[in-house]
This record gives C-alpha cells, sequence and structure tokens, in this order.
C-alpha cells in the first residue's frame, strides 16, 4: 500500500517529537522541568466543573448536539464578545461552535482553499497553520514575523503578485510563539489590505484572555471594516485551563462562517451539550478568574524573564501568553541550543525552528508549570553558566 502525497508532504508535529525527547530522557533519570508544551498546569476552575457535572446528568444533553452549536452557547459568544471586545455578533449567523479552534483553524483552510491555492501564514507561526494548507492541498507561503518589525508581519513586504493570487491569510495575536500583541494600527493596516487584494483574513485569538499589567488585546472585528473581511478563531482552552475538554468558536464575516459551517456538518458531529453548557456558565461569569489568575501567571512570566535578563539576556516582558521567545547564545542553532540543553540542564524548552524557518535563532519556554519548578529552571542555568553572551551551553 502506499501513502498519498498530501501525508508524505506533512512533517511531524513538533511536540509529538519533543514528546520523544522527553520520554527518552526520562528513560535515563534525567529530572526534566518541562517548560514545552502550552497545556496549563492549572485545574480547570471548580464552578466550571460543577457545572458541567449538573448538565452531564441531564439526560437531554445525551443526543447529537445541533452540528452549528447550541443556541444557549452562540447567544452566549455573542454575550461574551459584546461584552469584553464591544462587537455585535449575530448568533444565529456570525457564530459557529468548534471542537476547539484547532479543528475549526484545520477545516478552514478545506473551506477556503482549492488545492494549489495559496495561503499566507506567518514565520514563525502556530505549526498547524502550515499542516493544514498541506492537507487542503494549497501552498503555504511565509510571510516574516521579525522582531524588527515587534513580532508583526510587514503587509508591504508581500509581493503585490503573490498577494493578488492569495485566498487567506492567517494572523495569530497575542502570538504564538512571540508573545506579541498588535497594535491597533496593525489590524487597520491589515483590513485595509484584505480590501485591496480580496484575502480573508483569519485570525487566531486564543491568547487573547492571558494578558498582563492590564494590557487587554484586542480582536480585530473591534476595527472598521473588520468584519467584511475577517473571521475569529478562539477558545476556552487558555482562558479557563479547559484544553482537553475542546470547545471553542469562530466568529466575524457571515459568509465565511456559513461556508465553514457546511464543511463541519459534513465532518463532524459538534460540541457534547453538557460541554457546551459548561461553557455557556465560564463565559458568562468569567472575569474573576481570569484577573486572578492572569496575576498569578504575571508572576512566573517575571520569574524567568528576570532570570535570564540576570544571565545576559535583554529581554522584554511579553504583554500575553503562557510564552518567553528568546534569543539562542552565539555559535549554535536552535535545534542543537535544546538539545544540550535537556541534556545538561534537564530544562525542555522547543526550539524557534518547531514553528518555521524564521524561528532559527531562537527558543520558546512555556510558563505552564509551577513557580517553584521554573525558579528550579533558573537556579540550573545559573549552576550551568547558561548565559546570552556564551558561546556554547557549557557543562
Amino acid at each position: 500500500m502506499e501513502l498519498t502525497e498530501r501525508i508524505k508532504r506533512i512533517p511531524p508535529y513538533i511536540f509529538a517529537t519533543i514528546d520523544e525527547k522527553k520520554a527518552e530522557a526520562k528513560s535515563r533519570g534525567i529530572d526534566i522541568i518541562d517548560l514545552g508544551i502550552g497545556d496549563p498546569d492549572i485545574p480547570t476552575p471548580q464552578f466550571i466543573v460543577d457545572k458541567m457535572t449538573e448538565a452531564i446528568n441531564n439526560p437531554a444533553n445525551h443526543s447529537y448536539p445541533p452540528y452549528q452549536g447550541t443556541l444557549a452557547f452562540r447567544e452566549s459568544v455573542s454575550r461574551w464578545y459584546k461584552n469584553r471586545f464591544n462587537v455585535t455578533l449575530n448568533p444565529a449567523k456570525e457564530v459557529l461552535s468548534l471542537i476547539g479552534s484547532k479543528e475549526g483553524i484545520a477545516h478552514s483552510f478545506l473551506t477556503f482553499l482549492d488545492p494549489g491555492d495559496k495561503a499566507l501564514l506567518p514565520d514563525p507561526g502556530y505549526p498547524a497553520y502550515n499542516v493544514g494548507v498541506l492537507i487542503a492541498g494549497g501552498v503555504p507561503v511565509s510571510v516574516p514575523v521579525t522582531e524588527a518589525n515587534n513580532w508583526q508581519p510587514d503587509l508591504d513586504a508581500i509581493d503585490p503578485a503573490v498577494a493578488k493570487e492569495a485566498k487567506m491569510i492567517f494572523l495569530n495575536f497575542p502570538g504564538n510563539p512571540t508573545g506579541a500583541v498588535a497594535t491597533d494600527e496593525f489590524y487597520e493596516k491589515a483590513i485595509a489590505w484584505a480590501k485591496k487584494y480580496d484575502v480573508l483574513i483569519c485570525n487566531d485569538l486564543a491568547y487573547s484572555e492571558v494578558y498582563f499589567e492590564g494590557q487587554k488585546p484586542r480582536s480585530i472585528l473591534e476595527f472598521p471594516g473588520g468584519k467584511d473581511v475577517a473571521i475569529e478563531f478562539h477558545t476556552l482552552s487558555k482562558t479557563f485551563n479547559m484544553t482537553g475538554w475542546r470547545v471553542g468558536m469562530v466568529v466575524g464575516n457571515e459568509w465565511a462562517v456559513q461556508a465553514l459551517g457546511k464543511i463541519k456538518t459534513n465532518v463532524d458531529s459538534g460540541v457534547f451539550g453538557a460541554i457546551q453548557e459548561a461553557a455557556i456558565y465560564a463565559m458568562d461569569n468569567y472575569q474573576p478568574f481570569v484577573d486572578n489568575q492572569n496575576a498569578f501567571m504575571q508572576k512566573r512570566r517575571d520569574i524567568i524573564v528576570n532570570g535570564l535578563n540576570e544571565l545576559g539576556w535583554n529581554l522584554t516582558a511579553p504583554l500575553a501568553t503562557y510564552y518567553i521567545w528568546a534569543p539562542i547564545p552565539k555559535g549554535t542553532t536552535s535545534n542543537q541550543f535544546t538539545i544540550d540543553l535537556l541534556e545538561q540542564t534537564g530544562i525542555l524548552v522547543v526550539p524557534g525552528t518547531g514553528y518555521g524557518a524564521g524561528g532559527e535563532g531562537y527558543f520558546r519556554i512555556s510558563i505552564t508549570t509551577s513557580n517553584d519548578r521554573l525558579e528550579e529552571a533558573v537556579k540550573r542555568l545559573k549552576q550551568h553558566n547558561i548565559r546570552f553572551d556564551s558561546a556554547t551551553v557549557s557543562a
């Protein structure tokens, strides 16, 4: 039997590869401090679990749910967007439930790309974008995201001929892996650019509620004309530590949301009704929890940023996400640095190249582990004299 060309084109998923390295290191007795995947270590809030317990005992939730999500769920999403972003959404036409935003992102490429069509993707960027394009038979086109441009795509650098051919562009703010937050000026420019070239913007807003110092990230739909050219993906995974629950939503442009819904109705049967009820309760009662959790996560961010800066880095603390995006020391590569770091200190981080060629020269730290383990990681870096101004990682 022969695999399809589609499958052959898909690279190994970065976090599956990291899991293999972690397991191998553990088998040799290394005490691993896992700063790799962005999976919250704090349990889902009890008030959400209690609501789920109540909902799961309701026989009405034991049947197939509506494909597009219950009306109550979609109305809750609309309320949340109004309260959080002052964006008005029609729950019947401009909101669709997702089995986590990753599922919706993957299906967006099947919805909007024919084989050979081009999609513009941030580089470095979330690996699922590139793979999703390949699965759909499309052509991924990298758009550099650089420190010189404040980790925002340089839309002016996109060849106009390529822009005219592109069907969609993915944006991701707050950004994974960079932690960058889009400026108002960028969103306004992106909307104008999309209108000029007739390109659909897909904005990945997964980390909008993981923010620090009171700096709330914005939705592209807040800006004039945003809904004309954009849809936006969000998930409860990061906001409420619900990564395993798999519930999210896509909102925005009616034509695009309805088209994505057509794909979904033919390939899945929607989100379990009890999970939707718990999600409704979460969105309607979210602010106190988010405020408390972000204050807690900010302390974690500061442990790592301050620790690295004491070792020669010159990092500015990110205003959002779980991630610290940092340059590697001179004289090595991203992959080699992360391998050496794991071998010599037991600290697991992600090489920047896991997010595209543009990630070379950087690595990503996730702060989704306890304060004690983060402090231990900084201690090990100091013990092994791992500094930004070092030529190599030294034992």
